[in-house]
């Protein structure tokens, strides 16, 4: 709710200007982002895609508004780390160790108001991903589930544009983390692209050094903390000119998780 009342102060926009509002989060229901909309009087689409819901809130956002369904829409999503960790794996309170591979749940929103004209940045293509399962069942190695996907995506992108990884400023990945990421380029460099600028939200967004993130973070808040706090303000200034957003979600559920 906090992140919609910025993103709309800023744009200088009244809630009741929005045509669309698409929003999602980790928990049952998708009850942070019903919450944040019950008092906006803004039509409203909740979204499941776990980590990927920034991603998918923006390439319907975007549709909607390209195809003439709407003039504004909003795309958003949060996550809450003690929430999530609840949910998914065991209570903070149980002291359960996590492996080097587990990733932390980024306590973040971000949102992003889309309109049919203004000064942009732009979204220019989408391509929506497709499930890739190589069945990775460890709840706590994400990075690993999500890694095939995100290759296969990017490589789908490449060709539907005819678009080589260079002619990007970054190919930014949601929240991979250290261990997905590695994957994810060695599954990249074993279809001959070796990628020279790639960069994770889940490895940017805690200090790896400093902190015991062990792989780094996830959520639905990373990538869109990372995409609305870092990326779009350098595109804004004009640090950098074109970046690949691709983000990814493991689409677990409490059933799964305890059916393993």
């Amino acid at each position: 709710k906090q992140a919609l009342a910025l993103a709309l102060d800023k744009a200088g926009q009244a809630a009741s200007a929005m045509d669309w509002l698409f929003a999602g989060d980790l928990l049952n229901q998708c009850i942070s982002s019903s919450f944040a909309a019950r008092s906006q009087k803004v039509p409203f689409l909740g979204l499941y895609g776990a980590c990927s819901t920034m991603a998918e809130s923006l390439l319907l956002a975007s549709m909607a508004v390209s195809g003439g369904f709407a003039d504004r829409a909003v795309a958003m999503t949060s996550s809450h780390f003690a929430s999530s960790e609840r949910q998914y794996r065991y209570p903070l309170g149980y002291g359960g160790q996590r492996t080097p591979t587990a990733q932390w749940t980024a306590t973040a929103s971000g949102c992003c108001i889309l309109a049919d004209q203004g000064d942009g940045p732009y979204i220019t293509h989408v391509t929506c991903g497709r499930i890739v399962d190589k069945g990775i069942t460890d709840a706590n190695n994400m990075g690993a589930a999500m890694a095939p996907a995100a290759a296969a995506t990017l490589l789908r992108y490449l060709t539907d544009t005819n678009t080589q990884p260079q002619e990007f400023d970054a190919i930014c990945t949601g929240d991979l983390g250290h261990v997905g990421s590695q994957l994810f380029r060695e599954l990249l460099a074993a279809e001959g692209l070796l990628l020279k600028n790639h960069i994770d939200c889940g490895s940017l967004l805690y200090d790896a050094e400093g902190q015991s993130v062990h792989s780094g973070a996830s959520g639905p808040g990373c990538c869109a903390a990372v995409l609305c706090g870092h990326l779009l303000p350098r595109l804004e200034r004009r640090g950098q000119r074109r970046v690949l957003f691709l983000a990814t979600g493991a689409l677990m559920s409490q059933t799964t998780f305890l059916q393993k």
